[in-house]
C-alpha cells in the first residue's frame, strides 16, 4: 500500500513537471512534435529512475525489518537460555565433605587422607528429586594403593503425599546413629566408633527401594527391600567383609529392614531398626541359614550435654556361622560429651563388641576413648583424642593417639 502510494505520487509529480515544461514555453512558439517527444522520453527517463530509487528504498526497509525481527528473536532466545540456566542452577545443589587423620597407634603410624566427598542434589519438579554421593578413599585410587573411588548414593525419591516418600537406587540403610549421617563436625572422635563400624556395619549402603514417611507427629518411619549381605565362612561369616556396595551385588536372597524413629523433643532421637535376610551368604553356603539384625539407640543434646548410646546385634542361623561362633555377633558403646563453649567440646567413650561371641572364648574387644574437638567454624572441626584398648583372648591391644581435621560444605 505504501509502495503504490509513492508511486502515484511520483507520477503525479512528473505530470505537472511536464506541464509546467510546457507551460514554460512561449505562447508564441509551440514545441514542435520532435520537441514532445525529446519532453516525453525525458519524464519516462525521470519516472523509471524514481521508480528504482522508490524500490530501492522499500528494499532497504525491508531489510531494516528483517533485521530488527531477528535481533528481537536472537534476544528473546537468549533470554530463554539464560532463564533456563538459571533455573537449573537454583533446583541444582552441590555439597560435600572430606577429613584428613594421622593415627599414632599400636597397630599403625600414619597419616591418611581419609575420605573426600561430593554431594550432587537436583529437583525435577516439586515431588522428584534426585540424590548421588561419590567417595575418593585414602587420597588415590591405583593398583598398589588401599584407595578407592565409590559411588555410595545415586537415588531418585518420589513425594506421595506431605507425609509420605519412596525412593529407588542406592542409598545408606536406615540403622545406626552414624550411617546416614557422618560429616565429620557432625560426630566426637578422630575415627568413626568401632561398634558402628564392625557390628552394624558402617558406612552401609545398598542398591533398592525404601519408603519414607511420617505416621504422627514426632514419629517416622523408613521401610526398604534392597540387596543383603555376602558374608563367608572364609572371613568367619564377619558382618562387615559382606558389604556388596551394589558393585554386580548378587541377589539372590533380599534383605529388609526397618526402623521407627522418636524425636517428638528437640535435641532427643530414639530409634530401633531390624533388618531379616533369608540367606546371609547369597546360596554359596549350604551351611548357613537366614539372620536377623536388632539395633536400638538414643542421641541427646540437652545444651552442652550429649548423650549417645547404641547397641546391635546379629542372629545367624545355620550350622557354619555357628562352627566358627559367628552366629552371634553384638556391640554397644556409650559416649557423653559436654561443650565448654560453642567451639569446644569434650568426649569420653566405652565400646565393648565381639564379631565371635558365639564360640564361648574370650574373643570381646574392649576400647576406651577420651578426647576434645574444636570447632573454628561451625563446618570446620580439629579433633585429638586416644584410645586404649583391653582385649580378651589373643586379640593385640591397639593403644594410641589420633588427630584430626575435617571439613563439610
Amino acid at each position: 500500500m505504501k509502495q503504490t502510494r509513492i508511486a502515484a505520487v511520483v507520477i503525479a509529480a512528473l505530470i505537472l513537471s511536464a506541464g509546467s515544461a510546457i507551460a514554460a514555453t512561449p505562447a508564441n512558439k509551440m514545441p514542435s512534435m520532435e520537441e514532445m517527444w525529446q519532453i516525453i522520453q525525458e519524464q519516462q527517463a525521470e519516472i523509471e529512475a524514481l521508480k528504482k530509487q522508490q524500490q530501492s528504498t522499500a528494499k532497504q526497509v525491508a531489510d531494516v525489518d528483517e533485521k530488527a525481527e531477528a535481533a528481537v528473536e536472537a534476544a528473546e532466545e537468549a533470554g530463554t537460555a539464560t532463564a533456563s540456566a538459571g533455573n537449573w542452577a537454583d533446583k541444582t545443589s552441590i555439597g560435600g565433605y572430606g577429613e584428613m587423620h594421622y593415627n599414632n597407634t599400636d597397630s599403625k603410624e600414619e597419616i591418611d587422607f581419609h575420605r573426600f566427598v561430593l554431594f550432587f542434589g537436583h529437583e525435577f519438579s516439586d515431588s522428584i528429586r534426585m540424590f548421588a554421593e561419590v567417595e575418593l578413599e585414602h587420597a588415590y585410587a591405583s593398583s598398589d594403593s588401599d584407595g578407592a573411588v565409590e559411588l555410595e548414593q545415586a537415588y531418585v525419591e518420589f513425594d506421595l503425599t506431605d507425609q509420605h516418600s519412596a525412593k529407588a537406587g542406592m542409598f545408606l540403610l536406615p540403622v545406626g546413629i552414624l550411617n546416614e549421617t557422618h560429616e565429620p563436625p557432625t560426630f566426637y572422635g578422630v575415627e568413626r566408633n568401632p561398634v558402628e563400624k564392625n557390628i552394624i556395619p558402617t558406612t552401609w549402603w545398598a542398591g533398592g527401594a525404601e519408603m519414607v514417611g511420617e505416621i504422627a507427629p514426632g514419629w517416622s518411619y523408613n521401610f526398604g527391600i534392597h540387596e543383603g549381605l555376602k558374608t563367608s565362612l572364609d572371613d568367619n561369616y564377619a558382618v562387615r567383609k559382606g558389604r556388596q556396595k551394589t558393585s554386580k551385588a548378587q541377589a539372590d536372597d533380599l534383605a529388609s529392614t526397618g526402623r521407627i524413629r522418636w524425636t517428638g523433643k528437640p535435641g532427643i532421637e530414639i530409634a530401633g531398626t531390624v533388618q531379616y535376610q533369608s540367606d546371609m551368604t547369597q546360596g554359596n553356603d549350604s551351611n548357613a541359614d537366614d539372620a536377623w539384625l536388632f539395633e536400638a539407640h538414643t542421641d541427646i543434646q540437652r545444651g552442652p550435654y550429649g548423650l549417645r548410646a547404641l547397641y546391635a546385634r546379629w542372629d545367624l542361623n545355620g550350622s557354619g556361622p555357628k562352627s566358627v561362633g559367628a552366629d552371634e555377633q553384638w556391640g554397644f558403646y556409650i559416649e557423653p560429651s559436654y561443650k565448654l563453649t560453642d567451639a569446644i567440646g569434650i568426649f569420653a567413650r566405652y565400646n565393648q563388641w565381639d564379631n565371635r561371641a558365639g564360640n564361648g572364648s574370650d574373643t570381646e574387644k574392649k576400647q576406651y576413648d577420651l578426647g576434645v574437638n574444636y570447632w573454628p567454624h561451625p563446618d570446620v572441626v580439629l579433633k585429638a583424642d586416644i584410645q586404649s584398648q583391653d582385649n580378651d583372648g589373643n586379640s593385640k591391644n591397639d593403644n594410641g593417639f589420633n588427630l584430626g581435621v575435617g571439613f563439610q560444605f
